[in-house]
Order: C-alpha cells, then structure tokens, then sequence
C-alpha cells in the first residue's frame, strides 16, 4: 500500500505525530504555511490540487481558545472554512478526509460521557467554530472520519503537561481548576490510532464492503478533573519537592472562554466499528513520560 496523503498542521502536537503514524500508508507531504495556508482558500485548493491525494488528515486548528474570543474571524476560517473546503477538493478527488474535533462542541452540562449523535451546543467560540467545521466536513464530502479528541498533551507544543512541568519547578503552590472533568489523551496515541483506523478503511487487508465514515470519539479512558491530572503529574514526573496544589472552582479562575465541566467522550463506538480502545489517561501519562 502506498498512499499519497496530505496532512495539515504538522507543527501542532498531533500533527508532528501524525508524521510518522502516517508514513507507513504511504508519502506523506505536509506543507509548511508558505505552501498551505489554511486562511487562504486559494492556497488550500492549489495545494491539494497539485498534491491529488487519496487521503487528507487535518488536525490543523485555531486551538487558543481563549485568544479565539478576540479572534473570531481567524479562529473561523481555520477551525470551519477551512476543513470546508479540504472536503470539497477531497471529493472531487474521491479522497478521504480525517478531521478532527473537540469535546468543546458540547455545552457539559450532561451527567454521563458523551456519544457521537448527543446534541451539540458549544460555549465559546472555539467550540461553535470547530463544530462548524465538522458540519462543512459532513456537507462536503461523505468518505469522512470526524474524531472528536480532548484535553491533548504531548512533550512539544504548548500544553497543559508543559505548562505544569514549568510552573511546578517555579512556584511553592498553584490554584488548579478541579470542577472540570475530563480525559487527558497523549498525542501520539491519538495519531498512532488514527494510523491503525487507516489501515483497516484504506489498507489491503480492509474487510470487503467496509464503511466506517462518520464521527468518532478517540480519548484516553478513564476521567480526572485538571487538579488530578496535576497531582498525577507531579506525582510521575518526580517533581521536588512537589508544590502544594490546591482544587479550586472554575468560578475562582475566570477565563474569556467558558469551559465545560463534563468534558467526558464516550468512546464505544471506536471500539464497536474498529476493535481499537486507548488505555487509560493515567497509564498513557506515564508512558509520555517515560520517554
């Protein structure tokens, strides 16, 4: 097998993982923005079009979420404009599109992990423009997979991880959010279970009539608040002498972006339609680092 892919936003953290979970499919071009910049729709179709490729895997997004707020128009033509027409072009081509969402598209209020087909209702302008973007994916072309992704970390880029690993070895004590939940997911493992759904839809051992398109939840299992996720990281990273890290509401740390405070994906539809399931977001934070 080998596939020409496009893929988008290489210098992002799943991107730059992307880069080597995609290079067994095939070659992999990944344009810096001088050839694909993602603001241009022009620039977005010479690219694919002087490229034909069979895939397209996108994880490029306006991810400041709170910048977002003030940047409402840039924050659009990345996060929907854009995927909008990576599927129009990959259509034409009969190309598959790999995009991918948020858990910010839902509001938090529900009580359980949320399933693909729960009602949409983002609270800030990173979550209102990524759903826009899967809507323009889903009109644009059907051969898509959506994967809806939450809280990524990795040990490049600005993260969550990063940031605590900073601001631990700075300060004696830090004030962390402990009423939002959710499932912290290493970027690599997102990209290299991206790579293993690709190899069963494009691959030559797909199953014969083998449709999978639509929308996925892909996270890390299990579920922590911002504050357990901390104290796990302090905790495996070895951290001395550790800071006192106090819980506090999202009420005591207002942001310009509201977040929700049930950020839990339920991931059973992956595990039904591709036999895949990533471990738990501890075991994975360990993994990370343990690099």
């Amino acid at each position: 097998m080998s596939l020409r892919i496009l893929l988008t936003g290489v210098t992002g953290q799943v991107g730059w993982e992307l880069q080597r979970s995609l290079a067994c499919l095939g070659e992999v071009r990944a344009p810096g923005r001088q050839a694909l910049d993602l603001t241009q729709p022009d620039s977005i179709r010479r690219a694919v079009r002087d490229w034909r490729p069979e895939l397209i895997v996108n994880p490029a997004a306006h991810t400041a979420v709170d910048r977002a707020e003030a940047e409402p128009d840039l924050a659009a033509a990345i996060n929907a404009v854009a995927p909008g027409i990576l599927a129009e072009e990959a259509a034409k081509l009969g190309a598959l599109l790999v995009h991918y969402s948020t858990d910010y598209v839902f509001d938090g209020g529900k009580a359980t992990p949320y399933v693909e087909d729960d009602a949409a209702n983002p609270q800030n302008v990173y979550g209102r423009t990524k759903l826009a973007g899967e809507e323009a994916v889903r009109a644009n072309n059907p051969k898509h997979l959506i994967l809806r992704t939450s809280w990524v970390y990795g040990r490049r880029g600005g993260n969550f991880l990063r940031t605590m690993q900073r601001l631990m070895r700075e300060r004696p004590e830090l004030r962390i959010v402990a009423d939002q939940i959710g499932s912290p997911t290493w970027s690599r493992l997102i990209a290299e279970a991206t790579g293993q759904m690709l190899a069963q839809c494009l691959g030559p051992n797909r199953r014969p009539g083998f449709v999978p398109w639509g929308t996925y939840h892909l996270t890390c299992a299990g579920a922590t608040s911002w504050h357990g996720f901390a104290q796990a990281i302090a905790e495996l990273d070895r951290i001395e002498p550790a800071p006192r890290l106090i819980p506090i509401p999202s009420a005591d740390y207002p942001t310009p972006a509201k977040r929700p405070l049930n950020s839990r994906l339920s991931n059973a539809r992956l595990a039904a339609t591709f036999g895949l399931a990533l471990p738990d977001w501890r075991r994975a934070l360990e993994l990370c680092l343990g690099e």
